[in-house]
């Protein structure tokens, strides 16, 4: 048995998270095709696991809530405030007070909110909005559809560029807090202080760090912030988004999708608008209730774990496979794109290499999952809730075994 097998082994056994393994559905085989030891799931960071509880409680509210109590459920069930139920059950994971974040509509709904509003406060002076050139590519065509509609110009910086961009013109400033495609992790504290200072807002895209490790909305004083739930909260598959709004900026949201469930008075229909009190606001339509209470049920899986404890693992993950890594692999077949330093890493790996492709395909029928992302990267997610040390050096044996079959 290998020093590194051995040390995982010792590093699993020390793990105050590894108990928390138990709360998911995991595989134990992969098929005919995989090791025996199974599947180790390294695509939280695109897709979070299922909590094992779920389905009971989705059975539940399908059968009973909707089945029998029907209408009733509005009120009974506490249908109609989930959305700021589940937000306050977010709040703690992203470092917000309570009634400061409402669930419902996708990341990409919640981001043209959350920019279109920040223009509106900053005022008609300002006529420039600043976007993360390396963001997701839907938040870019979000961004350049909001600077058409406000009238502003838009410029696609990198993160590092945008203190020196900043001006008296700027408006918003939309920022990804972890670089999806290589994970590095952007400075939200200093640069939300930069973009206050300019007169700006900044609104940020927490999808690939919430959950991950700590935000710190409140105590750096983000202006606007919006997440998705399905990768490291684990809220299934299109499980809906969420929307951060200030405290102090929350009389002053203006949503360019004013909708019944946002109204002060939704049942009075009423043909003109006047919004609802606090981050109700962020509210547009009837909520998605199916996929919002499973990801209500999936929140429980969080209940008494530190994002503090989670981090500290996740880092130490991440370390431990790059070790692994450069163990397994010969030289020069495989180069992380993701930065070292603690401080400038999120929860995932980013390695490039040859045939990327086709690597990834072979370590999947392997059973071991990450994803691949054109035209070179090889991205492994580190979910520190259900991911051990072993996962991490058997991904790493793998991968070095399949990069000796297809690079020779």
């Amino acid at each position: 048995m290998s020093e590194l097998v051995l040390r995982a082994q010792k590093l699993d056994a020390a793990d105050e998270l590894a108990p928390l393994r138990s709360r998911f559905v995991l595989d134990t085989a992969a098929g005919d095709a995989a090791d025996a030891a199974g599947v180790v799931y390294l695509d939280g960071n695109s897709l979070g696991a299922l909590p094992a509880h779920v389905p009971g409680r989705v059975e539940d509210v399908v059968r009973r809530q909707w089945g029998e109590l029907r209408i009733r459920s509005w009120d009974e069930s506490g249908w109609w405030t989930a959305p700021e139920r589940i937000g306050d059950r977010i709040a703690p994971l992203v470092g917000a007070a309570p009634g400061q974040i409402v669930v419902g509509d996708s990341t990409s709904v919640n981001v043209f909110k959350a920019l279109v509003a920040a223009v509106r406060m900053a005022g008609d002076d300002r006529d420039e909005i600043l976007v993360d050139a390396t963001t997701f590519p839907t938040d870019g065509y979000i961004a350049e559809s909001a600077a058409r509609m406000t009238g502003r110009t838009l410029r696609a910086l990198t993160p590092s560029q945008v203190p020196s961009a900043l001006s008296g013109r700027t408006a918003a400033v939309l920022l990804n807090h972890v670089d999806y495609r290589s994970g590095r992790l952007h400075d939200l504290p200093a640069l939300t202080a930069a973009i206050h200072a300019s007169g700006a807002l900044a609104v940020w895209d927490l999808c690939h760090s919430a959950g991950a490790l700590p935000v710190g909305l409140d105590e750096h004083g983000v202006d606007l912030a919006v997440g998705c739930t399905y990768k490291y909260l684990n809220g299934g598959p299109g499980s809906p988004a969420y929307l951060y709004v200030r405290r102090d900026l929350q009389d002053r949201f203006d949503s360019p999708l004013p909708g019944w469930n946002s109204h002060a008075e939704p049942f009075g229909m009423s043909p003109s608008y006047a919004p609802a009190p606090g981050a109700l606001r962020g509210r547009v339509g009837t909520p998605d209730i199916l996929s919002m209470l499973a990801l209500e049920a999936a929140l429980e899986v969080w209940d008494g774990v530190p994002v503090s404890s989670v981090r500290a693992k996740s880092l130490a993950l991440t370390d431990f496979f790059l070790e692994c890594v450069a163990a397994y692999t010969e030289p020069g077949r495989v180069a992380s794109v993701t930065p070292e330093p603690h401080g400038e890493r999120g929860s995932q790996i980013a390695l490039r290499c040859p045939d990327a492709g086709e690597v990834m395909k072979r370590l999947i029928a392997r059973g071991v999952v990450g994803d691949f992302r054109h035209p070179d990267i090889l991205r492994f997610g580190f979910t520190p809730l259900y991911v051990g040390f072993g996962d991490a050096e058997r991904a790493a044996r793998v991968l070095g075994e399949v990069l000796g079959e297809v690079l020779g």
